[in-house]
């Protein structure tokens, strides 16, 4: 009798591992089964390891590439200067880069502009870099800053004068010209012309030479290149 008790709980605990063991084997197969049928990125979520029919499998797992954190590269997008956040500054700025070398009366009279209003804007777009002005005699004269050199904004600037572009315009039709032919072709006097030529001369824009007792004026080769297009520049309406 004690036997027969033996053998049938032997026989009940046999079935029973076999049964448990047939469980896990089970749960191992569908576990790789969808590991298997996930894309490459699931792929490596299960690190296998040697286990045997009565040890559960070990696993490793390491997060899924979508649960790392993602770094956008985002781009801020270029913000104008705080000076241009106001509508008359931005117009006068756009004014001034469109007509450098304008005097203050010019940006006064063709955006109609009172002067003290000119003059707060103008010392906002000063103060922000935005701007920078020369003296011409006692007129200031605005440009973009870090548009031209000193020494084109003093070009610029004395271009603006309608004589001493009468001047330039002529010679460079004709390259080198008199003291006597130019006086006769711009209808100037001759003192007149002696004080324009002089300033032409400080700035480097012309030289002259004496022919006997003619006085020959000619146009530095250096400029010559560019003096039209200043020309054009400050002719534009």
């Amino acid at each position: 009798m004690r036997l027969t008790k033996g053998l049938a709980a032997f026989f009940l605990a046999f079935v029973i591992a076999f049964s448990f063991a047939g469980l896990i084997q089970r749960e191992k197969n569908a576990i790789f089964s969808a590991a298997g049928s996930k894309s490459s990125s699931w792929s490596s979520i299960v690190n296998k390891t040697p286990y045997n029919l009565l040890t559960f499998p070990t696993f490793t797992y390491r997060f899924p590439t979508f649960l790392t954190p993602i770094v956008f590269d985002v781009k801020v997008a270029e913000r104008p200067a705080p000076a241009l956040n106001n509508s008359t500054r931005t117009e006068i700025y756009d004014f001034i880069k469109a007509n450098p070398g304008v005097q203050f009366r010019g940006i006064c009279n063709q955006l109609g502009l009172s002067i003290g209003l000119a003059q707060f804007h103008l010392g906002v777009l000063k103060k922000a870099g935005l701007i920078s002005f020369i003296r011409d005699g006692r007129y200031k004269r605005y440009f973009e800053s870090k548009k031209f050199s000193e020494k084109e904004m003093g070009i610029i600037s004395l271009l603006r004068h309608e004589t001493a572009r009468s001047i330039l315009k002529a010679m460079l039709d004709r390259k080198e010209m008199s003291h006597g032919e130019l006086a006769s072709q711009l209808s100037i006097t001759s003192q007149g012309l002696t004080w324009q030529m002089n300033r032409l001369k400080r700035v480097g824009l012309v030289q002259n030479s004496k022919d006997g007792m003619r006085m020959i004026y000619l146009l530095e080769d250096a400029y010559t290149p560019v003096l039209t297009e200043i020309i054009n520049l400050v002719e534009e309406p």
